[in-house]
């Protein structure tokens, strides 16, 4: 008998983050060769990253994800779990910057072009080599040693969280990504 599917729904979720991360980068280029000042992406990229990156998809794997492997027998500490939890926080403070940065800029700093971009890419960096541990190494591990008995809390812990965000969540931010993708740079 197949196992019930545990990580499809975080992979699909990756792939609406990576279409921001490869809007991050191609515009925080151009700010950094001065082109591009349109804060309200910035600030929009923000919200999506706190909102849908963070709070949904993330909460997903620390709070049910990454807490069924650790009750199922891998270590918290010096373990890819543990790893996984210091690159969420890693990540959280490129978007801390990269807002900081923003908001400065918004009210008339100069010279904000450039920690804009390093933050903007370093984040993008970070969560490209973050996701794609989570693809292809944590979530087969996960399908691999995760019994079945567990599987329908797992997938419980997941509609909880969809439920929690508003109806149209996971489509208003699909709206807002391609909006940024339809426009020329």
């Amino acid at each position: 008998m197949a196992k019930t599917d545990i990580t499809a729904t975080l992979i699909e979720e990756h792939d609406l983050i990576k279409r921001m991360l490869t809007l991050l980068e191609e515009r925080a280029r151009l700010t950094a060769e001065g082109q591009y000042h349109t804060w309200q992406f910035y600030l929009d990229g923000v919200d999506f990253i706190r909102q849908y990156a963070d709070r949904f998809h993330h909460a997903k794997e620390e709070d049910v994800l990454f807490e069924a492997l650790v009750t199922n027998g891998m270590p918290r500490e010096q373990s890819p779990v543990a790893a996984m939890l210091m690159e969420h926080e890693q990540g959280r403070a490129f978007v801390r910057g990269m807002e900081t940065a923003v908001r400065q800029a918004v009210t008339g700093a100069p010279d904000q072009d450039q920690t804009i971009a390093d933050n903007a890419l370093g984040y993008a960096a970070l969560l490209r080599d973050h996701i794609d541990k989570e693809d292809t190494i944590l979530y087969p591990l996960a399908e691999r040693v995760l019994p079945e008995e567990i599987r329908d809390r797992i997938q419980a812990g997941y509609e909880a969280a969809r439920a929690a965000a508003p109806a149209d969540f996971t489509e208003q931010y699909r709206r807002m990504i391609e909006g940024y993708e339809a426009e020329s740079l």
